[in-house]
């Protein structure tokens, strides 16, 4: 596997990848940080909306949505 990180929006629906670091600010930051989206957390993608967008992440053992300008900002990679 390779250790580069990339966006959560490039993760397969299946997948399970380990938090690198959030890129967004302000509002949206603390909300991540809030919802426990922190380094080396573990998000498995769960599944998408019939249009792509949502997206469903169990996050800390909760389903979670996140829009793709929310997750496009939660830089992860492989586990």
């Amino acid at each position: 596997m390779e250790n580069t990180s990339i966006k959560l929006t490039e993760i397969a629906v299946g997948k399970k990848v380990q938090v690198v670091e959030l890129c967004s600010i302000g509002l949206s930051r603390q909300r991540m940080l809030d919802l426990g989206i922190v380094p080396n957390t573990i998000i498995h993608v769960l599944r998408q909306s019939p249009f792509g967008d949502p997206t469903a992440y169990l996050i800390r053992d909760t389903c979670i949505a996140l829009r793709e300008e929310e997750a496009k900002n939660i830089m992860v990679r492989h586990i």
